[in-house]
């Protein structure tokens, strides 16, 4: 039966691409909401628990996080990028322009916290921020695939414009944008493979 599980997980999700194409269909916020559920259940440093997610749903503050997002996207691509990384992304058809942020029904802005305030007011700090909300994003983008939806991460570069677009403390740090929703019907997803077990395992 264990293995029969664990067979099974695999299937589901070899199944997930990522898409840069979204449909504007709207997707129930109970179902956002069961999916963050499942990614406040990750292990983390010292139980802390130090995420916050951000669902930003509503067209105005969507098109504002595309217009700031895009703006460093442009830098990026214009004077940051080195040609071998420009190379890299080629086969994928990235650019500057970032429509989906605006499509899409909902962004998941995923934060991490360095630290909180206990109920005297003084700093509590935050242990294993990055690998804790790494783990916690990652069960997110499970839980929503296994819902049927599709998923983009994306990490516009500086994100600090983001606690300034959605009023989020200093203490929080932009970890990534989650676009969640459904494909449009042309999106196109690249031929890409995965690195065989064989490749990525070994045995002690």
């Amino acid at each position: 039966m264990m293995r029969e599980r664990a067979t099974a997980n695999y299937e589901q999700i070899k199944s997930r691409r990522t898409v840069r194409n979204f449909a504007d269909t709207d997707v129930d916020l109970e179902v956002i909401k069961d999916c963050i559920r499942a990614a406040g259940t990750a292990p983390n440093g010292a139980n802390l628990q130090p995420w916050h997610f951000a669902v930003v749903s509503n067209p105005k503050v969507k098109s504002e996080i595309r217009i700031q997002a895009e703006m460093e996207e442009r830098e990026f691509y214009e004077n940051r990028a080195t040609d071998e990384w420009l190379e890299a992304l080629q086969p994928f058809g990235t650019d500057a322009s970032k429509a989906f942020l605006e499509t899409a029904p909902h962004l998941i802005v995923i934060f991490g916290q360095t630290y909180h305030l206990d109920e005297k007011g003084d700093r509590v700090k935050h242990y294993y921020v990055n690998e804790s909300v790494g783990i916690a994003t990652g069960f997110l983008i499970q839980a929503l695939h296994n819902s049927g939806l599709a998923t983009l991460t994306h990490t516009p570069s500086p994100m600090k414009f983001l606690n300034t677009v959605l009023s989020r403390p200093s203490n929080e740090r932009p970890f990534l944008v989650l676009v969640v929703g459904l494909p449009a019907e042309n999106a196109m997803v690249p031929q890409i493979t995965k690195k065989t077990l064989t490749e990525i395992t070994s045995y002690h």
